[in-house]
């Protein structure tokens, strides 16, 4: 892994995340240090409520930090303000839902275009990249199918399509596999891998699943709002 910051997809030093409640204060996230490079796939795993979520948020700049510094692909994000985090997310990260969240009422092609209507691309540009990925998933002969019309499995690489619709520095992944099968599991994370690593683009995936780990490049573990270690996968 490289240590210079611009050939990092993601730099997060001394990152702190903290709540009131009531009189008292609760930290979600404790002087997180986590890099992540360029084209590298990393597994953030931890119990529920260890800070995962809370982590993957700020890094794809839904939540601002406390304290600490927080870099996406050579932007420092952690003192933007709300319209510039808006401009960052539609042009610089993606993301897959647990939920997948695909708009009920459109098809699957048109889940990837609606995206372009508030990215850079447009018109026919737009179609061409959303045809393209569509193939590249094994998608097209569903594109013109709802979501409500296909599987776990296809909603699943109809959501890796959205996120990568507009070529960003960052995809983060919140539980892709929580509601899947082994087998069908298995499958989503392989596609995962094979879909960033095609493309040299960096990957958090947020899990409580072993699983994944052997997916990954580096296995950080993140256990009471602090990540504990980062290490190479082995094998």
């Amino acid at each position: 892994m490289t240590s210079a910051g611009a050939e990092l997809a993601l730099q997060m030093d001394d990152v702190r995340k903290v709540y009131r409640v009531g009189d008292a204060e609760v930290a979600a996230l404790d002087r997180v240090h986590l890099t992540v490079g360029a084209d590298e796939i990393i597994a953030l795993v931890g119990p529920s409520g260890s800070g995962k979520t809370t982590l993957c948020s700020i890094a794809g700049g839904l939540l601002t930090p406390t304290d600490g510094s927080v870099i996406v692909g050579g932007q420092d994000i952690s003192a933007y303000s709300a319209r510039q985090l808006t401009e960052f997310r539609r042009e610089s990260v993606g993301f897959v839902f647990q939920t997948v969240n695909l708009v009920p009422f459109l098809t699957a092609r048109e889940n990837l275009l609606v995206v372009d209507e508030i990215g850079p691309r447009t018109g026919r540009r737009a179609r061409e990249r959303a045809d393209q990925l569509l193939e590249e998933l094994g998608l097209t002969p569903r594109s013109g199918n709802l979501p409500a019309q296909l599987s776990g499995g296809e909603r699943q690489r109809v959501a890796i399509g959205r996120a990568l619709m507009n070529e960003p520095d960052l995809v983060l992944f919140d539980e892709p596999t929580s509601a899947l099968d082994t087998t069908l599991g298995d499958q989503v994370v392989k596609l995962i891998r094979h879909e960033m690593k095609s493309r040299g683009t960096a990957a958090v995936i947020v899990t409580h699943d072993d699983r994944i780990t052997h997916y990954a490049d580096r296995v950080a573990r993140i256990i009471d709002g602090r990540v504990t270690n980062a290490a190479s996968r082995e094998g």
